[in-house]
């Protein structure tokens, strides 16, 4: 099948080893960053936060959480020209979906005299919070669909990436925990132009089990 986004979809690989002397240009940059703040989530809940390492000290902080395991990600934290971490909000309130509301609000989706009414929806997020007001089950999956838009995204932009649920979740949050700010990181996604002689991923073909095994049309 011939199609741009196909074509696209096909290019794309996880990334095994990259070029650290390329980098993203500031340009797709920002369209990368709006693309993320669009993502789609389950009432507009938007329970994440993106935390963008990029500067030397803040990789080397990366850098270090591999002390104890997954070592085999720790190279990509230099040679990758970003590595983005995905959290998602553990304890999602009422009081946060508020400000998706008021957003709204101010963007002229909702009228000021429907606000009450926005919230009917918000009885899907108690629907997933336990009786210790954790919600981390749904909104670490909302977070996944940001991440799969995202993937989507790059491979649109030519751009490598890397998911890596390989990270010591424990480290990670604990160095990054003023900037995640009570958030939680699962997983993060490195990004930049694989190695061209040294990342064999980018060698071999897609493999994918075949549309009429995963596709039923009824």
């Amino acid at each position: 099948m011939t199609h741009p986004i196909i074509e696209d979809l096909t290019s794309r690989h996880t990334a095994k080893k990259y070029d650290a002397s390329r980098k993203i240009s500031e340009a797709d940059l920002k369209v990368l960053f709006e693309a993320m703040r669009l993502s789609a989530s389950s009432i507009n809940s938007q329970p994440w936060k993106f935390i963008v390492i990029e500067s030397d000290a803040a990789k080397q902080r990366l850098s270090n959480t591999f002390a104890n395991m997954h070592e085999y990600n720790k190279k990509h934290v230099f040679d990758s020209s970003q590595v983005i971490l995905f959290a998602h909000n553990p304890e999602y309130t009422r009081e946060d979906y508020a400000k998706v509301v008021d957003k709204g609000i101010a963007d002229k989706r909702t009228s000021i005299e429907k606000r009450e009414a926005a919230f009917a929806v918000y009885s899907f997020a108690e629907l997933n919070t336990d009786e210790n007001g954790d919600t981390s089950t749904w909104t670490k999956a909302q977070t996944y669909l940001a991440l799969g838009n995202t993937l989507h995204v790059l491979a649109r932009l030519k751009i490598d990436s890397t998911p890596m649920e390989g990270i010591d979740i424990e480290l990670v949050n604990k160095e990054f925990a003023k900037e995640l700010a009570g958030y939680q990181c699962d997983v993060a996604l490195a990004i930049g132009y694989h190695h061209p002689e040294d990342d064999f991923n980018a060698k071999l073909p897609k493999s994918r089990l075949a549309l009429s095994e995963v596709l039923t049309r009824i």
